[in-house]
């Protein structure tokens, strides 16, 4: 296995997007269920270890070390341009944001009175706003107040609202390069929804966008191209328009991948155990 630097001095040297030569690297590994990477525009890479109750920071070519320890389950992360840290809780069902001193503020917990199932994942456009899943697996059912799954949209100003709410349960969540398109994974149904999403931050126009994916689909990343990479039993690409480009296997079943370094020109990919980096040429839309 080559070591996470060796990669990157290798990785320079990618040119334009390639599907048929690329070297994917474990660059991470030891931990129970790794989910949720996201790339700080501080330079550096969280990821989840969710039944382990951590965030693990990831420096390119150093080894992980823990972030935050109690992280409440924490699953789907993502930053804002500000630098500031967005958390699903499972177990606390909410959604957190903490900032660059490492104050925390609950954005979101219940709706319309009640808590909320456990929120999964989560996307913040570059205006502010913010869109994430609410389903609920396994034991996370025991208990729940709402009698659906959800989608939610939270303001710049704060202000909450149910975008969806689908039969299946939504699961990974993204935005396209320039912020109008909303992708949602679905991962009872097997397949990834669209909606379109005006300057306001409103959505409309729902559609199934990629249909009959081989695997529950779990999180989802999108490139600078507006190419869709899916989590499922592989890792299966898709063009804008849904149509299937490639499909990258790993070594052990992929549960979420982001962009990250600071070129976002690498794909890390957190599977079971372990986390995954490769480089195929083209960089992570930039959502901050």
């Amino acid at each position: 296995m080559r070591t996470a630097l060796a990669f990157l001095l290798l990785a320079s040297a990618a040119g334009a997007q390639n599907f048929d030569d690329y070297h994917i690297v474990k660059v991470a590994a030891g931990y129970t269920f790794t989910e949720g990477p996201a790339w700080s525009p501080n330079g550096y890479m969280l990821f989840s270890d969710v039944p382990n109750d951590q965030i693990l920071k990831l420096i390119p070519g150093q080894k992980a070390d823990v972030f935050r320890e109690q992280s409440n389950g924490a699953n789907g992360n993502n930053f804002d341009g500000k630098g500031r840290l967005y958390t699903c809780e499972s177990r606390t069902r909410r959604v957190t944001r903490t900032d660059r001193k490492g104050n925390i503020e609950v954005l979101a917990e219940k709706w319309e009175g009640k808590r909320l199932n456990a929120p999964n994942d989560i996307v913040i456009r570059r205006d502010g706003h913010v869109y994430f899943t609410d389903p609920a697996f396994g034991n996370q059912a025991d208990g729940r107040e709402l009698d659906y799954y959800g989608v939610y949209h939270i303001t710049p100003k704060g202000e909450m609202e149910l975008i969806a709410k689908p039969e299946g349960r939504p699961n990974g969540i993204g935005l396209s390069p320039n912020g109008r398109i909303l992708y949602v994974a679905n991962s009872d149904e097997r397949n990834i929804r669209a909606y379109d999403v005006d300057a306001a931050g409103k959505v409309s126009g729902e559609r199934v966008l990629i249909a009959d994916i081989d695997g529950p689909p779990d999180g989802i990343a999108i490139d600078e191209k507006g190419n869709i990479y899916v989590t499922a039993n592989k890792l299966p690409v898709y063009s804008a328009s849904g149509k299937l480009l490639h499909t990258i296997e790993i070594a052990e079943t992929p549960a979420n991948c982001a962009f990250g370094d600071p070129d976002l020109g690498t794909l890390y990919i957190t599977a079971r155990t372990s986390v995954y980096a490769v480089r195929l040429g083209v960089k992570g839309a930039l959502q901050y």
